[in-house]
């Protein structure tokens, strides 16, 4: 084994137990692929993150095969998002309490919060109930991750995606905090929802801050600049 696919492989590990300490995964449940290589790596079936080593991740083809235990029974979504979104290389999936209470209404979130636009649009979508590890459920995740970087799954749970196995965590846990304030503010009823133009203004702030820029526009008079030494 490369020593960086070794890092790779613990850095895996690293994300899954952060899930667990997060709350946002337990038990088994769960699971997480990295793009690497001519295919991807990704975590085995049926095996509690804290007894898994780096050895135990299994390394999948795009074809399926794979070497290593059996690999996660979610690995077909996983392959065909990696095959699809060639923009990311990291999905995480797990059970998160709140995102998986909302997918068992099989409800999208609608953008009662700007913070909607960090999964990439003006919903959080939730797609169609398909039995877990089959390839209907692979379909429906890729419709709803089209043009997003998450995703519910109707009486399920959540998939988010990255860059990186940081970023892909960062997106799970917004999907959870998203889900909880969504289900608190139902509890007054259904919350207004902002407008398709204030959520394109909110996705193109959302794009210059990922480019280390701050959210004024750049002929604000109030501007923020670094100050000179």
């Amino acid at each position: 084994m490369k020593p960086d696919e070794k890092k790779l492989r613990g850095n895996m590990i690293e994300t899954c137990l952060k899930m667990n300490a997060h709350g946002i995964n337990q038990g088994t449940s769960g699971n997480l692929s990295v793009r690497y290589g001519d295919g991807f790596l990704i975590t085995p079936s049926s095996t509690p993150y804290d007894q898994i080593s780096p050895e135990d991740i299994v390394q999948m083809d795009w074809d399926g095969t794979y070497l290593g235990p059996r690999p996660s029974s979610e690995w077909r979504f996983h392959r065909d998002i990696l095959k699809t979104r060639v923009d990311v290389d990291v999905v995480l999936h797990c059970h998160s309490t709140f995102a998986t209470a909302v997918a068992c209404h099989h409800r999208d979130i609608p953008a009662f919060h700007y913070i909607v636009g960090l999964m990439g649009g003006n919903t959080l979508r939730c797609a169609p109930y398909a039995t877990f590890g089959t390839q209907e459920l692979s379909n429906a995740a890729i419709d709803a991750l089209d043009g997003r970087m998450a995703c519910l799954l109707a009486q399920h749970g959540q998939i988010s995606l990255g860059k990186n196995v940081d970023g892909a965590l960062a997106m799970a846990i917004e999907v959870e905090s998203l889900a909880k304030i969504y289900i608190n503010a139902c509890a007054f009823g259904e919350p207004p929802v902002l407008s398709d133009n204030e959520m394109d203004r909110v996705l193109e702030q959302m794009k210059r801050m990922s480019y280390g820029r701050g959210p004024e526009a750049d002929d604000a008079l109030d501007i923020a600049k670094p100050r000179l030494a």
